[in-house]
């Protein structure tokens, strides 16, 4: 490799890095060592990889080309040993998401989907920002985050960990994220590349997609992540279009490498390596979590001529021009930061607030003022229990994480006080209720035949405890076993059915959001079926491995559930407003079967809501959610999972300290009859192991607009605590694009946030399908009460483009096209006709 590749290799790598001090400045961080050490840098990369590269033996180089055991562990995801010999320093790489995944304390950011809510690249950057210093000041080198897989099917188990169904959207805010994540010193990792956009059979399944819609659709993204510098790579789990995405050729080099101009590495999802020669001369350079196929197998490969030693070659100095670039090679890296907490909360506040979406507000139930912030019932073990994040690789351990139920209590006595100011003299009144219960009630010790008392139950270390005996049942009921436990998974039978098996593959480790952890923190799980009346067969396995552990067995009943709801009754019948919370915990490993709320929720809010029609209804779920229900709330807050400030966050939206700033960046259908991937099981989620994409470019609302389909929200919907108005729509050529012009009018009495959508229609010069329209540009803004302004959204040349199959690279889409703005996808407002020209 030359010396000016070798500079200019490092320079793309470094994307937006440079000269970030006023940005992060702007997001409370002071970290301006590493931008200009990238400024100072001399620029002999090349030949300072080269050099290491003559001083490599075989074994150091596969050594740097798969997982190790990190011999100090910081509770990371990954280890890369590095060559001590050769100043070559380690790696460590942790999940994150949301924050930086390890043992330590970290900020819990909201969610991606909150983060994308509020359609603010330039708060993507700063959400990185904060991920980019703490992750280094964690003893951490490489990010495996973040991810661009559109929401493709409502059902994804990791839809809360993306940004949204729309390719544009997507694009826009991971180009800033990494940018924000990178220009802190951090190697991003952009993943899953490509079409990992569900998690069921995720390991095995066989994506079988066109070359027109994998451009249009899934691959934008990534593209956008690549044009940003992004340093790594991330190879899915699935197949596509027959070959794993680890070894796959035409997704490796022909399209990352050859089309998009990628020049970091690439490593494999853990354990998505399949092969030794394919992978290798495919284009994968790392294989995690171990050395399984790159570690002895590859050197015998090379040794016995198998694999040329120049694949290993290529794949080294790719990952050494990253490390080199980021300062890691010759000592220029800046000295690790020091945490700042106080600086992460603040943004962390800021994108729940910006990204909090509301849905409906019958009536201007909300903001709650006067004597509706004055007697308030919550409702939900969601208001009692700070919902942070989602399970697996999205969760962090907070510094701290405040209860809404507190949260709201303090906002209420403010209200209180400037009413007694203000001379009507009432004090504010909140109570709770739980509702539905999580996490169980102690089972009665008479109901066991040898009285056993299941509530801690302690094993002590290196002894196995055992029960046998029989369960007494009243009443034919409902029972929701539940089992906390702090080690190996206590085995459980009923009636010779094992309760809680556990479960095989990678999905068993992917715990720690609110439903699978008990406030305590011990593990959680829950089994339920119908019991009849009488007596059971009860044994009981647990085992105190080498540390010991404490375990509590517990239940829900109707009985229970109907008492707990009845309390729930009471509350909102004594209040004046009632703020119900409800959950869907969601995790990595696992899909979602069904739209509706889990549990008994659903039946929980038709009995608050009869009792008390001021009922807003909070959501902490992780993705689209039915809402039979809807039409007997009074509003309706989507809060996805909210991070650490989630408490104060829904506080300040509720009570109007801020305006609702969120839109939906996913449609949410009717019920499980209504949506893209309803009506045909090869679309999901596959037959045989094989799924097709056969929906084409009509992902997410734009399926809806080609079908016809009235959705329960439209993609781009939220309500503002004021109203808007536009007007004077222009359109202009702009080079090969369109500049779009509008005014945007508060016309209510409340200083808001508004989010004006533009979308494009077909070509009438493509003799293709194209959508109905497209999300063309956006923007967010803030207006004061009565105030307007003129507006500006450029739309690109890739934007009025389409995929040609026969020329293998992008159309201009010419003639005569319809332009809309609006305030969602099916709230389209203005409309007029552009002509685009080559």
């Amino acid at each position: 490799m030359s010396d000016t590749v070798s500079r200019r290799s490092a320079l793309r790598l470094l994307g937006g890095s440079i000269a970030v001090a006023a940005a992060a400045t702007s997001a409370g961080i002071t970290t301006p060592s590493h931008a200009a050490a990238q400024e100072r840098r001399d620029p002999g990369a090349g030949p300072r990889v080269e050099g290491l590269m003559a001083e490599l033996t075989l074994d150091e180089k596969i050594s740097l080309l798969h997982g190790a055991t990190d011999p100090e562990s910081l509770g990371q995801a990954g280890y890369i040993p590095g060559v001590d010999r050769l100043a070559i320093p380690p790696l460590r790489l942790a999940d994150g998401p949301a924050g930086v995944r390890v043992t330590r304390h970290a900020t819990a950011l909201p969610a991606p989907v909150l983060l994308a809510s509020a359609f603010d690249p330039a708060l993507a950057r700063r959400y990185g920002q904060v991920i980019g210093r703490e992750g280094r000041a964690l003893g951490q080198d490489v990010l495996l985050s973040p991810m661009v897989n559109l929401i493709r099917t409502p059902y994804a188990g990791r839809n809360f960990e993306t940004f949204g169904e729309d390719p544009l959207l997507s694009a826009d805010l991971v180009a800033q994220e990494i940018k924000g994540i990178q220009s802190e010193g951090l190697i991003a990792t952009v993943k899953h590349f490509a079409l990992n956009n569900q998690e069921k059979d995720r390991m095995t399944l066989d994506v079988r997609v066109d070359e027109r819609t994998m451009h249009e659709v899934e691959l934008r993204a990534f593209q956008a992540a690549v044009r940003a510098g992004t340093g790594a790579v991330m190879g899915a789990y699935n197949k596509v279009n027959g070959t794993f995405a680890c070894q796959n050729k035409e997704l490796l080099t022909g399209i990352l490498r050859d089309r998009f101009g990628f020049e970091g590495w690439v490593m494999s999802d853990w354990g998505a390596t399949h092969s030794t020669a394919a992978a290798i001369t495919a284009g994968l350079d790392m294989e995690m979590p171990d050395g399984t196929h790159f570690g002895k197998a590859l050197k015998t490969a090379v040794e016995n001529g198998s694999v040329a030693e120049k694949y290993v070659e290529r794949s080294v100095r790719r990952l050494l021009t990253v490390m080199d670039g980021f300062g890691l090679l010759d000592g220029s890296v800046p000295p690790r930061p020091a945490r700042d907490a106080a600086a992460g909360a603040a943004v962390a506040l800021e994108v729940a607030k910006a990204g909090a979406t509301l849905l409906r507000n019958e009536n201007r139930t909300l903001p709650l003022t006067g004597a509706a912030a004055l007697s308030i019932a919550v409702i939900g073990p969601t208001g009692s229990i700070p919902f942070v994040s989602g399970g697996g690789s999205a969760h962090v351990v907070p510094d701290r994480a405040d209860s809404p139920l507190d949260a709201i209590k303090s906002r209420a006595r403010q209200s209180a006080g400037q009413s007694a100011r203000q001379g009507a003299g009432q004090g504010a009144q909140v109570s709770y209720a739980l509702g539905e219960d999580l996490f169980g009630k102690a089972i009665p010790r008479g109901a066991f035949s040898r009285g056993l008392d299941t509530e801690g139950q302690p094993v002590a270390a290196g002894k196995t405890w055992t029960y046998e005996g029989v369960l007494t049942v009243e009443d034919a009921d409902e029972w929701t076993f539940v089992i906390h436990y702090s080690g190996t998974r206590p085995k459980v039978l009923l009636d010779g059915e094992e309760l809680f098996p556990v479960a095989p593959g990678l999905a068993e480790q992917f715990t720690g959001g609110l439903v699978s952890t008990a406030p305590d923190g011990l593990t959680v799980r829950r089994k339920t079926l119908d019991l009849a009346k009488g007596p059971h067969q009860v044994k009981i396995t647990a085992r105190g491995g080498d540390k010991g552990q404490v375990f509590r067995l517990r239940r829900v009943t109707g009985a229970t559930r109907a008492q707990d709801v009845a309390r729930a009754v009471r509350a909102a019948r004594a209040a004046h407003s009632v703020v119900l919370f409800v959950y869907e915990d969601a995790t990595e490993g696992q899909d979602r079967t069904t739209l509706a709320l889990p549990g008994h929720q659903a039946a929980l809010i038709e009995a608050v809501t009869a009792a008390n029609p001021r009922t807003t209804v909070v959501l902490n779920t992780s993705s689209a959610t039915s809402m039979p229900w809807l039409e007997r709330t009074a509003a309706v807050l989507q809060m996805y999972y909210p991070g650490q400030e989630g408490a104060a966050a829904t506080a300040a939206v509720l009570f109007g300290d801020c305006d609702p700033g969120g839109r939906l960046t996913q449609t949410f259908p009717l019920d499980d009859d209504y949506h893209p991937a309803a009506d045909d099981p090869r679309r999901y989620p596959g037959v045989k192991g094989t799924e097709q994409y056969s929906e084409g470019v009509h992902v997410g609302h734009r399926w809806y607009d080609a079908q016809g389909v009235r959705p329960l929200f439209p993609f781009g919907h939220g309500l503002s605590y004021t109203t808007f108005s536009y007007g004077d729509l222009r359109v202009r050529g702009s080079g090969r694009g369109l500049e779009v012009t509008f005014t945007v009018r508060n016309t209510g009495r409340r200083d808001g946030i508004d989010i004006p959508q533009v979308y494009v229609g077909p070509s009438p010069d493509l003799q293709l399908d194209q959508p109905v329209r497209a999300l063309a540009g956006y923007r967010r803004i803030g207006l004061r009460a009565g105030e307007e302004r003129r507006i500006a959204v450029r739309v690109d040349e890739r934007t009025l483009s389409s995929w040609d199959t026969e020329r293998h690279d992008w159309v201009l889409g010419t003639g005569r096209r319809t332009v809309w703005l609006g305030a969602s996808a099916g709230d389209l407002r203005l409309r007029t006709v552009a002509e685009v020209r080559t």
